[in-house]
């Protein structure tokens, strides 16, 4: 597209959105709304209340729910325990992860492959 035609395009958007904006202006029903905000702002601040404070007086459990964690529901499965038998000195792990002692020497001495490989089914 060229930028004539582009231009022409963008400058046709404008003009609708500005006509849908001064429609928007004159409908009653945001006027209403703007004067309840300013006249609501203005008595907040005439009591030194935040928006937060009404919030609490209004609802006192909205700040529980919004501090809820988000999953609940489905919670983390638990891990199956691993049982390792060491076939040079017969040694037997066991442990839910890989972060055991033992387990970690076995794995530097003699490697990761290998000692998965001793792995207990």
């Amino acid at each position: 597209m060229s930028r004539l035609a582009e231009f022409r395009q963008l400058e046709q958007k404008l003009a609708a959105q500005l006509a849908e904006l001064e429609a928007l202006k004159g409908s009653s029903e945001l006027q209403k709304e703007i004067e309840f905000e300013t006249k609501l702002r203005d008595l907040l601040a005439k009591y030194g209340f935040s928006l937060r404070d009404i919030i609490n007086i209004l609802d006192p459990q909205a700040n529980r729910r919004s501090n809820a964690p988000a999953v609940e529901t489905s919670p983390r499965r638990a891990r199956q325990v691993k049982q390792y038998k060491n076939p040079h000195n017969g040694e037997i792990i066991e442990t839910k992860g890989g972060n055991h002692k033992l387990l970690k020497e076995w794995k530097s001495q003699y490697g990761s492959d290998e000692v998965e490989s001793w792995l207990a089914h």
